[in-house]
């Protein structure tokens, strides 16, 4: 698309009485890929917008009107974004303009971020309300703010790591990550978590393995190097006429756990006999009983990486938890504001990550 924006004409008599919307980008809103600051999982995302969480999902439009206000517009043709958002990514021009008949509604405001403008018209900013509604129009959408921590700004940070994988994975080496039970530190295992899974995805039988996993995990944390603090753009809208920026800076760090060494060191990982994070534990609890009880769609999801691996990204009340299943895994909490908690391979850990991606819902 080009710098003069397509158009998408009369999408709705609220939204720009009868004017034009300037599209400025787009994103997919599906049971495998949602903006996740909307929610966990696909029917929150779809509830945060007073959407029914329909099968196909939906597509986002974001743009102006010939105002200048910001204006979400919600369409049933699915295809249509997609091949739009491809195209983009590719530095290729598309001209979006969805037809009147799939358009669903069109919300005020922008529920992301985005670092772009239509041209000719005045500066972003949210409608008017409408006279006719008396005071029933919906509050406009706005993306999270960027200055504080929670759930919205978590999944954010997760989505940035799997984004950028390769640099995040760096600053843990091999030793760590794929430390074996039994290894240097040898932390003894009776207050571990057990994952819970074996390698083939199954259900775990008590054994040796199972009692060591944390310590393993454990271990992996405390030989994680200090790390400087990193600025990350998360949940990145796909392309757009202008190559929108539609991330906001969240700093997400990678947090030292520490091996007892210092006394004086205040970190909840002490409160637990092998020194993992009683987060990450709950976390990897959680993760292991969507196993047993499936979650809501979305709430696992699972993208292409190189090779035969899969990125896996998954969300629950408090956590998120991004791993390539050929790999390692990085936690964040909520009640660690920009951190993130690596996770060691281990012994049981790519049997969870296995059984994760056999229940996680894929991009068509």
């Amino acid at each position: 698309m080009t710098d003069e924006e397509g158009a998408v004409a009369g999408t709705s008599d609220t939204a720009a009485d009868g004017d034009a919307l300037y599209v400025l980008t787009a994103v997919l809103l599906t049971p495998a890929q949602f903006p996740s600051v909307l929610g966990d999982d696909y029917p929150a995302a779809c509830a945060a917008l007073a959407l029914e969480p329909y099968d196909e999902g939906y597509g986002l439009v974001l743009g102006q009107d010939g105002s200048g206000a910001r204006w979400t517009v919600v369409v049933e043709d699915v295809s249509l974004v997609a091949v739009a958002i491809a195209a983009w990514d590719c530095g290729m021009e598309y001209d979006l303009s969805p037809d009147d008949r799939s358009v669903v509604c069109a919300l005020p405001g922008w529920p992301l971020a985005v670092g772009v403008a239509a041209p000719g018209v005045a500066a972003p900013h949210d409608p008017l309300p409408d006279p006719e509604a008396e005071g029933a129009d919906p509050a406009p959408l706005a993306p999270p703010d960027t200055e504080s921590w929670g759930p919205a700004q978590r999944r954010m940070g997760a989505d940035e790591i799997a984004h950028q994988w390769v640099a995040w994975r760096e600053q843990i080496d091999d030793e760590t990550a794929f430390i074996t039970s039994g290894g240097a530190d040898g932390a003894g295992g009776e207050g571990g978590v057990d994952v819970g899974v074996e390698k083939d995805g199954a259900d775990a039988v008590a054994g040796p393995e199972g009692k060591d996993q944390d310590d393993d995990e454990a271990n992996a944390a405390a030989k994680v190097e200090p790390q400087a603090e990193v600025d990350v753009e998360a949940d990145s809208a796909a392309g757009g006429a202008g190559e929108a920026e539609t991330g906001a800076a969240v700093e997400i760090e990678v947090e030292v756990e520490s091996d007892g060494s210092d006394a004086n060191a205040e970190n909840p990982a002490k409160e637990t006999p092998s020194g993992v994070h009683p987060g990450v534990r709950r976390a990897l609890a959680q993760a292991r009983a969507y196993v047993d009880t499936p979650p809501p769609p979305g709430r696992v999801r699972s993208s292409f990486a190189t090779g035969d691996a899969r990125m896996l990204r998954a969300d629950g009340p408090g956590w998120s938890l991004v791993a390539r299943t050929d790999d390692i895994a990085f936690i964040l909490l909520d009640e660690e504001p920009g951190e993130v908690l690596p996770v060691g391979r281990g012994t049981q850990l790519p049997g969870l990550l296995k059984a994760l991606d056999a229940l996680a819902v894929r991009p068509s």
